[in-house]
């Protein structure tokens, strides 16, 4: 019999990927052009992770889940309303950046120090979720780190499946080249998994679930510790990449042709 998991999952809040972004230069550093007036969603790759936090909880009985984020609190509480109605989980929150100039080392460490808090965690049952990519700390490292602080030695990225067997070994499925997927066989937890898209739907709004988290979010958000991420990187600007356009039509042009002509024009 499989014994129930403590599952972790770490997520930050992210501009709606439909908006426009332009980078400006503030007083604390680069920023986003009226961050806080743009519209919120959880960072689609956590919110995979998310979601399939929640089917593994409810298939193995007695597991439970966590959600971990640092983000600024107004943010973060706009964007629980909506997730609250779709999958079950318990609040541990931050108050702190959720851009992408945030140091990812200063990051990694608050939100090591907010799992390690936690109480009734258990190590030996711990799966610690989260996105192997961000679409606000694209630094691709964040979630490493934080496994590296909290000792989680094995980590897989980029995984599209988890099947859990009667005797608990854990079969990860990792993207590769070509479509492929590596599959890796892991004793049991403490593991952790940085999720692509996963193989699963987006949970339809369930009114009771969202009742239900309700009860303890709100209490968690007005606990949630204030974060400073200071010093580290300093950036001297960040301004929009130039778009720029320059046709010609060619007839009869070799694929060699067309590929030495780009690779030039880029090295250009």
């Amino acid at each position: 019999m499989t014994q129930p998991f403590h599952i972790v999952v770490c997520a930050g809040v992210a501009p709606d990927p439909l908006q426009t972004l332009e980078p400006v230069s503030g007083p604390q550093g680069p920023a986003l052009k009226n961050e806080m007036m743009l519209p919120a969603v959880l960072d689609p790759w956590a919110a995979h992770a998310l979601y399939e936090a929640d089917h593994l909880a409810k298939a193995i009985p007695g597991s439970k889940v966590w959600l971990v984020s640092m983000s600024p609190k107004p943010k973060l509480q706009q964007v629980l309303m909506t997730m609250a109605q779709k999958v079950g989980f318990e609040l541990v929150a931050l108050d702190g950046p959720a851009s992408g100039f945030a140091d990812y080392l200063q990051v990694a460490h608050a939100l090591a120090e907010a799992i390690e808090g936690i109480a009734g965690l258990q190590r030996d049952r711990l799966l610690l979720f989260g996105g192997w990519e961000s679409a606000g700390r694209a630094a691709g490292t964040t979630l490493a780190l934080v496994g590296e602080r909290l000792g989680i030695t094995e980590q897989f990225q980029a995984v599209d499946v988890l099947r859990v067997g009667d005797d608990g070994l854990l079969e990860i499925h990792e993207r590769t080249d070509g479509g492929k997927h590596q599959v890796s066989l892991c004793g049991g937890p403490p593991a952790l998994l940085g999720w692509a898209t996963g193989n699963l739907p987006e949970p339809p709004n369930s009114p009771q679930t969202g009742m239900v988290n309700m009860r303890t979010l709100m209490p968690a958000l007005q606990k949630a510790r204030p974060v400073g991420v200071s010093g580290g990187l300093q950036f001297t600007g960040a301004t929009l990449p130039k778009q720029q356009r320059a046709t010609r039509v060619v007839k009869d042009a070799s694929v060699d042709e067309i590929a030495a002509e780009l690779a030039a024009w880029i090295r250009g």
